[in-house]
């Protein structure tokens, strides 16, 4: 048996004559259930946003005043439901920005699968918009890679202060990350971009991911410099402050200008998953690279917090993809009790049917086609 970790926990448990005192590692452990609760938070209020702001818009069409958003107006400006949902959206992003301070990239950034779930649910409850059966087991499929991420995911941080940082980003792993991620970016941007942005979907999620890693790393460094002013050690006169903050207001806008234009040719229900792909698994190779989150994992918590991305992955794409699949509990139920009324032809103009899709003149109603 090995009673290594017990050892160590019976020693930062006593020191000197016997005195009792709080280990130093529970303050790691403190800071990843406060970078935890922060992640869901922030998932919490981002999912909540996209409904406010949404109910205003629907709100506002109502009124033939105003011109909508999608022709060019700004109607909304004067809606006070559509600033509560800018606000709600702010307080998010305000819960992801400090959750990158205390709690490991490698976490943070899979959690923001969470407010697909929140927005999936709340579009169902208060839009009234329909989540079939197989957007309710993505539901499910992504809270269970989720808890599997938490489960496995690095519990304390490798850099804990501004001086152990720079000394990290020496490392020639991380300058070779860097270098590669500008290279390519500006390559994409310059000669692909303009010939492959608009007939392929990969050209631009590409840009905002690879950029967006690159901002998840400028947005915990700042964070961290700003942890450790707020607990006494003055890092605003530290010029790698300031080179975060740089990085990060360059950072962010590269990513959203492509982001938006991904959105603005392709369809969301495709962006969102892939995006969710790519930008997740860019911020966890950074994040590795630098902050060396998984150096003291064991191999079954990094097996577990691959199994786990993929399981959310799984999830996203299932809500995503097949949202506009009719397809409920009752469907399934026929499918069960009625094996004989399955008939698998189609119609005469080759159309295929669910049961809630068949025209009224359909011979057989009970009939389902697939």
């Amino acid at each position: 048996m090995n009673f290594s970790t017990a050892d160590r926990t019976n020693d930062n448990a006593v020191e000197g004559n016997g005195t009792s005192y709080l280990s130093s590692s529970v303050y790691p452990r403190l800071d990843f259930y406060i970078g935890l609760g922060l992640a869901i938070s922030s998932s919490l209020f981002i999912g909540s946003s996209f409904i406010i702001k949404k109910k205003a818009l629907i709100k506002l069409a109502r009124n033939d005043y105003f011109h909508r958003a999608s022709e060019g107006g700004y109607g909304y400006l004067r809606e006070w439901l559509w600033w509560l949902g800018v606000l709600t959206m702010g307080a998010g992003e305000a819960c992801n920005f400090a959750a990158y301070a205390f709690a490991p990239a490698s976490l943070v950034t899979p959690l923001g699968a969470l407010s697909v779930i929140v927005t999936a649910i709340l579009s169902s409850k208060l839009l009234k918009e329909r989540l079939n059966l197989l957007g309710k087991i993505g539901c499910a499929v992504c809270l269970l890679g989720s808890t599997v991420v938490v489960i496995h995911s690095p519990k304390e941080e490798e850099v804990s202060n501004m001086a152990e940082l720079a000394l990290k980003m020496r490392d020639i792993g991380f300058i070779f990350y860097v270098a590669a991620v500008v290279l390519v970016s500006m390559v994409m941007i310059i000669c692909i971009a303009p010939h492959f942005g608009h007939s392929n979907i990969l050209v631009y999620i590409f840009i905002c991911s690879i950029i967006g890693s690159l901002s998840v790393l400028s947005v915990k460094g700042l964070g961290l410099a700003i942890k450790e002013t707020i607990s006494g050690k003055q890092q605003f006169t530290n010029l790698l402050t300031w080179f975060w903050l740089v990085a990060v207001i360059f950072c962010v806008a590269i990513q959203l200008i492509y982001l938006n234009k991904s959105l603005d040719i392709y369809n969301t229900s495709m962006v969102t998953p892939i995006y969710y792909v790519f930008f997740t698994t860019f911020v966890i190779l950074a994040s590795s690279i630098l902050y060396k989150e998984w150096s003291r994992l064991a191999a079954s918590d990094i097996l577990g917090n691959i199994v786990g991305f993929l399981i959310t992955i799984i999830g996203i794409f299932q809500m995503q993809l097949f949202r506009d699949v009719n397809i409920s509990l009752r469907h399934l139920q026929i499918l069960i009790h009625r094996p004989s009324s399955i008939n698998s032809s189609e119609t005469e103009n080759g159309t295929t049917y669910l049961v809630d899709d068949l025209p009224d003149d359909t011979a057989n109603p009970q009939q389902i086609y697939t």
